[in-house]
């Protein structure tokens, strides 16, 4: 049999996500590139649904990670990324975004726990604010040093 699809557009998970919380489950959420996905991601994936009930994560749209890093990346497509971090056992839920930052899908979604990894400072945390205004709160988890993207690519090219 199937899984059930983990792809969901925000506002179809903004009702799911309204029945869990009358359940009283705690949403966590977090988003990013996840170009290229590192064993930093999937521990900072791990920890943050340990922080809740139900994890989404929201994914840049390819045209949103040129934006951000540059008309050469991303390097795996929206639709593989999806795929790869659905295919994560702490991952329930994945959605995308297009827009440079994520704080109308933070708004859509409202949920209880907002994480990012230890990169961020909480100044730096978009939607913090908002999350924090409607008594959820937001997790900063620790970096893993020489685990990120950008060390990869920089080993990749030193080949």
């Amino acid at each position: 049999m199937d899984r059930p699809s983990k792809f969901f557009l925000p506002l179809a998970l903004s009702k799911k996500f309204q029945q869990f919380k009358e359940q009283g489950q705690k949403i966590v959420f977090t988003n990013g590139c996840f170009d290229l996905l590192h064993v930093g991601h999937v521990r900072i994936l791990n920890q943050a649904k340990r922080l809740g009930d139900v994890l989404v994560v929201a994914l840049n749209t390819d045209s949103s990670v040129r934006k951000l890093k540059g008309k050469k990346r991303p390097l795996v497509s929206l639709k593989e990324r999806m795929e790869i971090l659905s295919s994560l056992e702490a991952v329930d839920y994945v959605t995308s975004f297009s827009d440079e930052t994520p704080q109308r899908i933070i708004q859509i979604l409202n949920p209880d726990i907002l994480v990012k990894g230890g990169d961020y400072k909480m100044d730096q945390v978009v939607g913090a604010r908002y999350v924090k205004d409607q008594g959820g709160k937001v997790v900063i988890l620790p970096f893993i040093k020489g685990r990120s993207s950008s060390d990869l690519l920089r080993k990749m090219k030193a080949l």
